[in-house]
């Protein structure tokens, strides 16, 4: 996977991303971390192309994401978010096929045949005709995590996919992503579980106030080179004990 950020600057009522510029390549996961309010979903978000910065370029795989085509991009990525976004008045088997039929064009039994082999790898053969008010807050992630998958996408974003979960939901919804990691899709997510980034991750970008104060290889956190990231890696863990 490459990434080129270039002079990214966002401001809402104050700044938020200050002219960071980063340049990557040849890795499949990467984890975005940092304390609350730094800015990580904000770049998460125009890294997505869902927002775009005030100015500076963002390049992933070769694609522009402010220059490119919009909707040939989204047609290839996934996105999951903090919460599910699943639609409330379907089965979470059709959450997907529907999703299959009008972006990929598949007829209905093809994209029900997919929709059942996803949800089946993320574990939920048991409740794919329920709808996301009769399952639990982990399964409802787990079957968005299908969702995003089920395009075949070149990229996966998540955006703290376990933030509004218990600490036993958090942990089935990350043991179900880290099963993820053999099967070669590429990853870019943000999250606060330092444990699942220390396993599930290959690269790093710590930011801080808005700045990337360091990154590198995952195991930059084992020796950090800024007293920031070291700092950031002493607070008392969250809630995954996975």
């Amino acid at each position: 996977m490459n990434i080129e950020l270039r002079d990214i600057h966002k401001a809402y009522d104050k700044t938020v991303l200050n002219n960071i510029s980063l340049k990557l390549d040849g890795f499949n996961t990467v984890a975005i971390i940092g304390k609350s309010g730094c800015g990580k979903s904000t770049l998460l978000r125009l890294m997505t192309g869902i927002e775009e910065p005030d100015h500076g370029s963002i390049t992933i795989n070769g694609y522009n994401v402010e220059t490119g085509s919009r909707r040939e991009y989204h047609n290839n990525i996934g996105i999951v978010f903090q919460q599910h976004n699943l639609f409330p008045h379907l089965s979470l088997l059709r959450n997907i096929s529907l999703i299959l039929e009008k972006t990929r064009g598949l007829s209905s039994s093809d994209a029900e045949q997919r929709a059942i082999a996803q949800l089946t790898q993320l574990q939920l053969e048991d409740q794919i005709y329920k709808k996301p008010a009769f399952v639990s807050g982990g399964q409802a992630q787990r079957a968005s995590i299908a969702r995003a998958l089920s395009t075949d996408p070149e990229i996966v974003f998540m955006d703290e996919p376990t933030a509004a979960l218990d600490p036993i939901l958090t942990n089935e919804v990350l043991e179900a992503v880290l099963n993820l990691k053999s099967s070669g899709t590429k990853f870019i997510f943000v999250t606060h579980e330092l444990d699942f980034v220390r396993k599930f991750a290959e690269y790093i970008i710590f930011l801080d106030d808005g700045v990337i104060k360091e990154h590198g290889p995952v195991e930059t956190l084992k020796n950090p080179a800024t007293e920031k990231l070291e700092q950031f890696l002493l607070r008392p863990p969250l809630k995954a004990v996975i």
